[in-house]
């Protein structure tokens, strides 16, 4: 039972039944236990898609102090990469595919920094921004399977062994080809994406462009970056350390993954 007024951003109950087990780092009875756990993780789902400040948590959340801690327990555990990865094989099945992709798509985006993060921001010449870039691996559907932050200015090809070496630890070493543009062309590039097992794929614009072009396989990830803009609290890069901004992209995709995939468990 929650404790706080109803907000859109709430967790459903074929929702809380599925991530409690994740989020469970302590026993429910736990003697230090003080605050209901699903008013927790629905006040860190208001943050995350409001994209308010802490400390603007409505009052009949659990404190903030609380709610930001218990937060970067979570975080620190690795339980919504947990929930990311088994939401992903869910999803896949429900497509009638197997749970392990063998393709992948890598991009990377660029979102403005703040004074909190300006410390550690760099500057996309590209895009003609300061701020980081998030490097983001998806399979063919669009769902969430590594991810890494660095300042604006790292190029794309130089974030492929990273990615790459995520992307088979996630998946159990299944991927065989990755579907890239042409910021990932060069020798360093394939030989990084060869080394854990995987071929990358440049998916080039045609020669004669004229306006928007939807791009094959490319467009999906895409798609992914469209989704994670919706969540305001990723509009900007609003966090002191790089980790934290990763982990709330973990976040919001186990936000979105639980919407689509709550129907099964209703």
């Amino acid at each position: 039972m929650i404790m706080h007024q109803p907000y859109p951003s709430d967790v459903t109950d074929a929702e809380w039944e599925f991530v409690l087990p994740y989020l469970c780092l302590l026993p429910e009875d736990a003697g230090q236990r003080v605050h209901n756990l699903r008013d927790v993780f629905d006040a860190l789902r208001w943050l995350v898609r409001s994209g308010a400040p802490w400390r603007y948590l409505p009052a009949d959340f659990p404190p903030w102090e609380m709610v930001d801690q218990q937060t970067r327990r979570w975080l620190a555990a690795g339980c919504f990469e947990a929930i990311v990865h088994d939401l992903r094989a869910v999803l896949r099945f429900a497509d009638k595919r197997k749970p392990e992709p063998t393709a992948v798509i890598f991009d990377g985006r660029t979102i403005p920094s703040t004074p909190e993060s300006g410390g550690r921001a760099g500057y996309d010449g590209y895009k003609r921004r300061k701020g980081a870039k998030v490097h983001i691996a998806v399979d063919t559907l669009g769902h969430l399977l590594a991810l890494h932050v660095t300042p604006a200015n790292e190029q794309e090809r130089a974030q492929v062994d990273t990615l790459a070496k995520a992307v088979q630890e996630a998946t159990g070493e299944s991927v065989e080809l990755a579907y890239v543009d042409q910021g990932y062309t060069g020798e360093e590039a394939f030989d990084a994406a060869a080394h854990h097992g995987i071929i990358l794929e440049v998916v080039k614009l045609a020669e004669a462009k004229r306006g928007f072009v939807l791009l094959p396989r490319r467009w999906v990830v895409e798609r992914s970056f469209g989704w994670a803009a919706r969540v305001r609290r990723l509009a900007r890069d609003y966090e002191r350390l790089s980790e934290t901004l990763a982990g709330l992209h973990y976040v919001a995709f186990s936000l979105l993954m639980l919407h689509k995939a709550a129907p099964p468990f209703a």
